[in-house]
């Protein structure tokens, strides 16, 4: 009895002998009531993702479900679905352990009475504590410690004797005592027993009302419900199928990515093969994220990209070559357009901007290779150029004479004229695919600004597999009536339209009513890139702004300009190569035109191709000019000099080629004649050169001058740059003649530079005449140059009208020597005047006869006008001595003799005066000679 009763001791209040316990708080003894799960819990209400999974309560209560299932250690920790559960479930079996552990420390130690000894209760809490155990027997009580205690066998047995009464009697008291307590609360206990059956026979009829109630729920699951659900579960079983199915030919479809983009890559597709990696990619990260067998295609194609970005700048530099070392002939066709649009496209697509700057760097090294090769084909066609002795092209060009130097520079100049035209249409094929982007980008802003302005974005529903359970979200709560998945929508439209017809089957997914939007979507994307047409190569991903398009638009027509002076540097570089050794310095006035004529050609060749200039070549050929123009002055203007030193001041023939030059001059045209005719040899020179018909008496220098003249104003015809600086050296020019001619005729230089023994009023005469005929042409000049002037330029013209006021003032200083010569003639012969018999008188008879020597020498050379002025000049002088003198000898108008002696020479003087041709209307008024009474 003591041993049945051993497991559940009841320790007295006043005994000293019993265990010792801690003391506990009521909250830390009792844990909270844990309410019971809900059998029959309420519809919920969320994403249809976390539907709960468990099964029924109600509906699975006659079936075998996962309560009824009992599983192993390994095979729970081996569940690849539940890889949390075993630790959910280890964590909270060491929770309730340490919670054991701590409510068994409260019990401290039990000691055995009689013996002193102290026993952890720990043993007692064990769940396999059993007194049949040995073990546990001899542990709950030590015979081990009694057997040694006494040391002799009979005592041993007469204290285990003792110890057993001990014990019966302890257990007698417990009972008493129990007993005690039971009398004590009897009326409680019996309270309780009777409230225990009560609430025993309640719940044994809820049970039943329980199971009645499940019962008939099931029922009607079976009737009402579960064909229609076991409907919608078919429906989203099938839809799941055919998004597996849709997902698995994706799968497929991307794994011939690789071998696609090859065979793209091997017809240079590069366009087509970047949108199918970025089409991939965004397959991968959106529809098949975390697929194990694709983890490494997405680095794949990562590397096959940048793979693309190398080929092709290799591909556009390859073709940039091609296009500029073509065959120079007068074909501007593009080269392999198609596979250029191609190229372009898939640069901007990679935001390749700088990849203009490859065909500026192929642009210059063709530069360089067109003037070698031109110069290379020239030498090999001349005989006189050894190459092998002469073995630099710059040494083997300056052995080229001046005819086989400028055919060379013209046809470089036609070779580069072809280049720039080739380099223009490609550089406008690639801005027109840039302004294609840039267009694009605009319509798709508006379209996006359309579609905001006037509908709402669909919304779109998930298309993840999804699960029908019972617990959780019902399919009708699951999806709104618009939102239900298409395909469901179909199979319910079916069975309801035709109920005997067949569901759409596997193998015809790819229909429209079988297809989801994502997979048909990235079809399209695909299918959509085709290399043929090129508005179907700008792709939705042209991540390029606004900005960058045009930035690298402007940068390419900037690149049209370098091309320009380019060309134009290598022209220069060309010049100067042939220029070291002096050779444009010495050219002749026709082949410096021609040389300017071609390069100006050129010029303006390039600016109507690039639509800019290019200032290093106009530079090149302003510095030949200035230099072309500095010699031609000087070797002009040397000839000048040496043709006056040598000017004798006679009057020359005039040959007909002058004639015709003044004429032409006449004209209103500025030329000189090429060649002499037949005609013109033929005939005879004329005295005088005739100008607007004037007569001209002129010198063989101012023949020249005239044509001279008119080599400037036809070298700035040939040459326009070269204006102001001809204008500046032709004002300098006619300066130089005028005071040359001022030097050596009314300074009388000419005595000894040309060892003329005296200045004659004819060579006074003839020189005014002369410049006159220069006079008359400054006008002309001035017309001629002010035409060819930019209004800013006009300022200079003024050094005509100060060469013209030189001009007139050195005429007027001849006509005053003139006069001079006869003034002092005349002081010197009427200062011996004496009024005397006979009549006329000496005096009057020599000084008519230098009058009439004076009238020979310059009738023929000055205009009948220009003669009689200056013979009334001469007259006014004669008039003022011959009156000083008559005043001196005291001879009046009186009448008387002196009067009438002095009246006839003077009649003698008018007369003969007057006979002079030209002279007969002179008005001489020679009553101005008397003293006027006062």
């Amino acid at each position: 009895m003591a041993s049945s009763h051993s497991s559940s001791p009841v320790p007295q209040s006043n005994s000293s002998d019993a265990f010792f316990k801690k003391e506990m708080d009521a909250t830390k003894r009792f844990r909270p009531v844990q309410s019971l799960p809900d059998v029959c819990p309420k519809e919920p209400t969320g994403d249809p993702n976390n539907l709960c999974d468990s099964p029924s309560l109600v509906v699975d209560q006659h079936r075998w479900t996962i309560y009824h299932s009992k599983v192993n250690l390994p095979a729970a920790l081996n569940d690849p679905r539940s890889p949390r559960n075993i630790l959910h479930y280890t964590n909270r079996k060491s929770l309730r352990e340490r919670r054991f552990m701590k409510d068994a420390r409260i019990f401290v130690l039990l000691k055995i009475p009689s013996t002193g000894h102290y026993y952890t209760l720990t043993i007692f809490m064990k769940p396999d504590f059993a007194l049949e155990d040995s073990l546990t027997f001899n542990a709950v009580l030590p015979w081990s410690h009694f057997s040694t205690a006494g040391g002799k066998g009979n005592r041993d047995a007469a204290s285990s004797k003792l110890l057993q009464e001990k014990l019966s009697h302890y257990l007698d008291i417990v009972e008493v005592n129990i007993a005690h307590q039971i009398s004590l609360r009897s009326e409680a206990f019996f309270h309780a027993m009777t409230s225990q059956h009560e609430l025993q026979d309640y719940l044994r009829k809820t049970s039943q009302a329980v199971k009645l109630l499940r019962e008939k729920i099931s029922k009607i699951d079976k009737v009402m419900c579960e064909g229609s659900l076991r409907v919608l579960r078919l429906s989203l079983t099938r839809n799941n199928c055919i998004k597996a199915y849709n997902k698995l030919k994706l799968m497929a479809t991307v794994h011939q990515t690789q071998p696609t983009v090859q065979l793209l890559l091997s017809t240079s597709e590069f366009v087509g093969a970047l949108d199918l990696i970025a089409t991939t990619q965004e397959v991968l990260q959106q529809e098949l994220q975390g697929i194990h067998s694709f983890r490494h295609l997405g680095s794949q194609l990562c590397e096959l990209e940048k793979l693309i970005d190398k080929m092709m700048i290799a591909e556009f530099s390859t073709y940039a070559r091609n296009d500029l070392n073509r065959p120079l002939e007068d074909d501007c066709q593009i080269l392999e357009e198609e596979r250029l649009v191609s190229l372009v496209f898939g640069l901007l697509k990679q935001r390749k901007l700088n990849f203009y700057e490859i065909y500026g760097d192929e642009m210059i090294i063709t530069a360089k290779n067109i003037i070698k090769q031109c110069v290379v084909n020239t030498v090999s066609q001349i005989e006189e150029i050894d190459t092998e002795v002469v073995v630099k092209l710059a040494d083997q060009m300056r052995m080229m004479n001046f005819p086989q130097w400028f055919d060379l520079l013209k046809n470089i100049f036609s070779k580069f004229t072809i280049f720039l035209k080739r380099i223009k249409a490609t550089l406008n094929t690639i801005r027109s695919v840039v302004f294609l982007v840039l267009d694009k980008n605009q319509k798709t802003r508006d379209l996006e600004d359309t579609l905001q302005k006037n509908s709402a974005k669909d919304s779109t529903v998930d298309t993840e597999v999804a699960y029908l359970t019972h617990e959780g979200m019902f399919i009708s709560d699951a999806f709104s009536e618009g939102d239900l998945p298409p395909v469901a929508a179909d199979t319910t439209s079916q069975r309801n339209t035709s109920p005997n017809s067949e569901p759409c089957s596997s193998d015809s997914v790819s229909e429209p009513e079988c297809t989801t939007d994502s997979s048909s979507s990235k079809e399209q994307t695909s299918s959509s890139v085709t290399p043929g047409g090129v508005e179907m190569m700008i792709g939705d991903d042209m991540k390029l702004t606004d900005l960058e398009l045009v930035r690298l638009a402007n940068n390419i027509q900037e690149l049209l300009y370098n091309a320009s002076d380019i060309c134009h540097d290598r022209s220069v570089k060309f010049l100067m190569a042939r220029a070291k050794d002096g050779f444009l310095e010495k050219l002749n006035s026709n082949e410096f035109v021609a040389l300017s004529r071609l390069m100006e050609g050129f010029i303006l060749d390039t600016e109507q191709i690039c639509g800019r200039k290019s200032m290093s070549l106009r530079g090149a050929l302003q510095s030949q000019a200035n230099r072309f123009v500095n010699r031609f002055h000087e070797e002009r203007k040397t000839k000048l000099s040496l043709l006056l030193d040598n000017e004798r001041w006679k009057q020359a023939e005039v040959p007909a080629e002058f004639q015709d030059l003044v004429d032409s001059v006449s004209d209103g045209r500025i030329s000189l004649p090429e060649k002499k005719t037949a005609a013109t040899e033929e005939r005879k020179p004329t005295e005088f050169l005739i100008v607007e018909g004037q007569k001209y008496a002129t010198v063989g220098t101012v023949l020249l001058l005239i044509r001279i003249i008119l080599e400037y104003c036809q070298c700035v015809d040939n040459i326009p740059s070269i204006t102001t600086d001809m204008l500046t050296r032709l004002s300098d020019l006619l300066k130089y003649f005028n005071s040359r001619s001022c030097q050596l005729v009314l300074g009388a230089g000419a005595l000894q530079v040309v060892g003329l023994k005296t200045i004659t009023t004819k060579n006074l005469a003839l020189s005014s005449r002369c410049l006159q005929l220069i006079v008359h042409y400054i006008p002309i000049i001035r017309a001629h140059f002010e035409a060819r002037l930019q209004p800013k330029q006009f300022s200079m013209l003024r050094h005509f009208d100060h060469i013209t006021k030189d001009y007139h003032d050195h005429i007027a200083e001849i006509s005053a020597k003139l006069v001079a010569i006869m003034d002092s003639l005349f002081d010197k012969l009427l200062s011996k005047y004496e009024v005397k018999a006979p009549v006329p008188s000496a005096c009057f008879r020599n000084i008519c006869k230098q009058m009439a020597k004076m009238h020979e020498a310059i009738y023929d050379l000055l205009p009948e006008e220009q003669t009689q002025m200056l013979f009334l000049r001469i007259n006014a002088s004669y008039k003022l001595h011959l009156k000083r003198q008559l005043a001196h000898l005291n001879v009046v108008n009186d009448g008387g003799p002196l009067n009438g002696l002095v009246t006839s020479d003077v009649a003698f003087y008018t007369g003969n005066l007057q006979a002079l041709k030209g002279l007969n209307n002179l008005d001489l008024n020679m009553a101005e000679i008397w003293e006027q009474k006062r």
